[in-house]
């Protein structure tokens, strides 16, 4: 009998994936075919945008575009707090891969136009919308399981960029990487399947090339790798002043209070203005990428000029309202930026033989590491674009290089800051534990006594007692941390000095990393205290960290995790709720009508739900019976116009209650 239920579970479950293999195959098929009408749709609208204007009428291209564009977004896509791939890993992580995918082709209409009109954005993050969207589609459809559905929605990410470069492990990658942020054996299949089946019908329809053409590059010599170290280090800077740059002229256009299409008219005529001298940083760009890794004469001069120029353009763009994305203007500034080093390089060391096409090559891959915190796509990607195994090597030298430099400028990436600034951040596409959420530079003490070397124990186990700490770091003449005293140094001392009594081997923490790694190392010593010092030099001392801050960071990491839980639940409440019913979260202020009254008091519309409370470190549900205080953080569902009247029950009342 048991032999039998056991053969019946396995014939189950052999049908199950079956059924979820077949899934990814169909969406596989669908992104190829989504994305191979995507592209041939905004190249035909460019061409005759572009064609019909010439001098001076190229502004109205993308200024006329910019209008309609923004009527689009305003009418028929509404305001979304996350789009792109940034929400895509979103609603992986928190909303089990469930996307509004009835919204998706108006959303790839407005990219049509946007990159159709000269728009400084990619066509591969619209891609990856109709991909992930066809996925999770399948998944909502069949009522699938929410692993089915995440994993369903990964494949159509991945089986895009497969789509859209002709590169079938690179959109692997890119899934488990940065869609699904971790790798499991039934997901990894799946993702499989989904990028050879695109990748096959691309290459039926358009040919087995790659996305660019790109001549034979060859690693001649060993004295190359220090400048492709030199490359590594002038791309990570340039990656994170790409993703700083994207994000802070996104808030300069959202305090701009104007009717959206305004805002992307003007940056449609920022755009034509500009491209009247720089046409090549208008729409893609991959016509001046594919110029310049085929040796075409650029300038020094204009490659700087076109990467200004593109990161610039692109965070206008985007900031402004148009519809792309940010995968393929990274890799245009990183061609443009190697390009411009190649060509230094080969008039400083002309000896060596050196290609600028090479490092323009390389510059890509760096560039788009340090943007999108993706070293194995990277690296994939520009691999199977060039399918020779020789550049494979400087590529990962500046890759590394790249990705560590920026890592330490800016920590998110350009898609985990539109989620850290929503307050979710997201660990191998996970929540983050509570530990991982602060920094021992938030947590430590920066001012702190420190005692001489040259102290008598005397003076020093005074100044301990007075201090009220068990143990400070101890520094020479110069004030560099030399070792540390406790007072077990002091009870066991042989000496007289601080110096003859320390600990001189110390265990350190770095201001940058967390706090669960420096607990980790506290444990490992069974120590109370850490000194924390600077990364670039282990003697200078910047602090302590101590247990007492840990707790106290530990209840301001479980409020952060209190409000990161609220957000979860208000964006997984969202993925559930129809199109027509909007879930947001509000601030109860001070003075407000609802302030001190019970929720069966309070005039709530008819088409309105308060589904949870958030008060300082605690989120319940609320009943009739709850008092609504100040500060309380409401999540919303609401239906039209009830949403206003509820954000008018919560705001500060004038003196005269109006």
């Amino acid at each position: 009998m048991m032999s039998k239920l056991t053969a019946w579970f396995d014939h189950i479950t052999s049908s199950q994936n079956l059924a979820l293999g077949g899934a990814a195959l169909l969406v596989g098929l669908g992104t190829g075919v989504g994305v191979w009408i995507f592209k041939a749709l905004y190249s035909l609208l460019s061409q005759y945008a572009f064609g019909l204007a010439r001098g001076l009428w190229v502004i109205l291209v993308p200024l006329v575009g910019g209008i309609v564009v923004g009527l689009v977004a305003y009418y028929w896509i509404g305001n979304e707090k996350l789009g792109g791939t940034a929400g895509i890993m979103q609603a992986v992580a928190l909303a089990g891969g469930r996307l509004r995918y009835q919204k998706a082709p108006v959303k790839t209409a407005a990219a049509i136009l946007s990159i159709g009109s000269g728009a400084s954005v990619g066509p591969e993050d619209p891609s990856v919308q109709i991909g992930a969207n066809l996925g999770s589609m399948f998944g909502q459809l069949f009522h699938m399981t929410d692993d089915r559905i995440r994993t369903l929605t990964a494949a159509g990410a991945g089986s895009a960029i497969a789509a859209a470069f002709n590169a079938p492990i690179a959109g692997v990658f890119f899934a488990v990487e940065i869609v699904l942020g971790e790798m499991g054996s039934n997901a990894l299949g799946m993702i499989l399947v989904a990028s050879v089946t695109s990748s096959v019908f691309t290459q039926a329809v358009s040919g087995n090339s790659p996305a660019f053409q790109i001549p034979t590059y060859s690693f001649t010599s060993a004295w190359e790798l220090p400048l492709y170290l030199g490359l590594g280090l002038l791309a990570g800077p340039a990656a994170a002043l790409y993703v700083q740059t994207s994000y802070k002229i996104q808030d300069l256009f959202s305090h701009w209070k104007v009717f959206p299409p305004v805002k992307t008219a003007a940056a449609g005529l920022i755009l034509g203005l500009v491209g009247i001298a720089l046409p090549q940083v208008l729409g893609v760009g991959y016509g001046s990428i594919s110029d310049v890794l085929n040796k075409a004469d650029f300038g020094f001069w204009l490659l700087v000029a076109l990467l200004v120029a593109k990161v610039v353009l692109t965070s206008v763009s985007i900031g402004s309202g148009f519809v792309g994305g940010v995968f393929a203007p990274s890799l245009f500034i990183g061609a443009m930026l190697g390009g411009a080093y190649g060509i230094l390089a080969s008039h400083l060391f002309p000896s060596l033989g050196i290609s600028p096409s090479a490092f323009a090559l390389v510059g890509m891959a760096a560039v788009l590491a340090g943007s999108v915190h993706a070293p194995l796509t990277a690296v994939i990607l520009l691999f199977e674009m060039t399918n020779d195994y020789r550049i494979i090597l400087p590529l990962m030298f500046a890759v590394a290089v790249s990705l560590l430099l920026s890592q330490r400028i800016q920590r998110d990436s350009i898609y985990a800051m539109g989620l850290a600034r929503q307050g979710i951040r997201l660990d191998r596409g996970r929540d983050v534990e509570v530990m991982s959420a602060i920094t021992v530079g938030e947590a430590m003490r920066p001012q702190t006594e420190a005692l001489p070397e040259s102290m008598s124990l005397s003076d020093a186990a005074e100044t301990l007692a007075r201090t009220k700490h068990h143990g400070l770091p101890v520094v020479d003449a110069k004030g560099e941390l030399t070792g540390i005293l406790t007072v077990k140094d002091i009870e066991r001392a042989n000496g007289e000095t601080v110096r003859e009594a320390c600990t001189h081997q110390v265990e350190v923490a770095y201001p940058e990393e967390t706090l669960s790694i420096a607990l980790r190392r506290m444990s490992r010593r069974d120590v109370g205290r850490l000194p924390v010092v600077a990364r670039d030099n282990p003697r200078r001392l910047l602090g302590l960290l101590r247990r007492e801050d840990i707790i106290h960071a530990y209840d301001i990491a479980l409020t952060r995790r209190t409000a990161q839980r609220h957000k979860e639940y208000a964006v997984r409440l969202d993925a559930l709720t129809p199109d027509r019913v909007n879930v947001s979260d509000l601030t109860v202020e001070d003075g407000a009508l609802v302030v001190g009254k019970r929720m069966s008091e309070i005039p709530f519309p008819r088409d309105c739900l308060v589904a949870s409370v958030r008060r300082g470190g605690q989120v319940f549900i609320p009943r009739g019976d709850t008092e609504i205080h100040a500060g309380d953080v409401l999540v919303i569902v609401a239906e039209g116009a009830a949403r206003d009247e509820v954000v008018r029950l919560c705001q500060q009342t004038d003196d005269d209650g109006q």
